[in-house]
């Protein structure tokens, strides 16, 4: 069982790669305070570990039941990442706070997404758990495995919120003028992270379209 959660949790830690998701955190609670800030680090981080798991048990279900692709995921993922590195390098947030709206609300918000889904729980994350909870299955001893993927899914999403938090704390050592100049970098590898998942996901739709013109 050792060695299945050994490769459970580093094949899904590589996927999720939690430092890709520091900028859009970190862009999102630079107003926050520290408590603030790391309460929204561990609420995307819960919100990921439940959506993973939901699709680890009925991915394949809610997939086949509106019949959409993971490509689709990416795509939508792609064009959503894209918009918010843009409004980044312009020294914006997207979502945008509302007149009134208080930390606790917009941290809510934020968190659910695009924080925790689709920037932790991730196209590749969920097609991961998807693929991992049925090779599960054809082993001989399936519950251990079902449970060690779910373990697995916890240990790496906590792991998610100690380094978001983390990046929080770096950010703060920068100052005002540090961190403005910090978003708008990271903004730009927000896009460039957009591009990799809008053109991932567009990938396949484009060979099968190409496949079935007539030579």
């Amino acid at each position: 069982m050792l060695d299945t959660f050994l490769f459970q949790f580093t094949s899904l830690f590589t996927m999720i790669n939690p430092i890709a998701a520091i900028p859009i955190y970190i862009a999102l609670t630079e107003a926050m305070t520290p408590k603030a800030a790391r309460w929204v680090a561990m609420r995307a981080a819960v919100t990921a570990f439940i959506a993973l798991a939901v699709f680890a048990l009925l991915g394949e279900v809610i997939f086949s039941f509106f019949n959409i692709s993971v490509n689709g995921l990416r795509v939508a993922g792609g064009i959503l990442f894209f918009v918010m590195g843009f409004e980044m390098l312009r020294g914006r947030t997207v979502p945008k706070r509302v007149d009134g709206e208080t930390d606790g609300d917009f941290g809510s918000d934020v968190a659910v997404t695009p924080i925790g889904i689709p920037m932790i729980a991730g196209p590749g994350a969920i097609t991961m758990v998807i693929l991992m909870i049925q090779e599960g299955k054809a082993t001989a001893t399936p519950t251990m495995a079902t449970i060690s993927l779910f373990v697995a899914i916890f240990v790496v999403c906590l792991l998610t919120a100690v380094v978001l938090a983390s990046g929080r704390q770096m950010l703060a050592k920068l100052g005002r003028s540090g961190s403005k100049i910090l978003m708008r970098l990271m903004g730009l590898i927000v896009m460039l992270i957009a591009v990799e998942f809008f053109f991932a996901g567009i990938k396949p739709y484009i060979i099968d379209i190409a496949t079935s013109i007539p030579a």
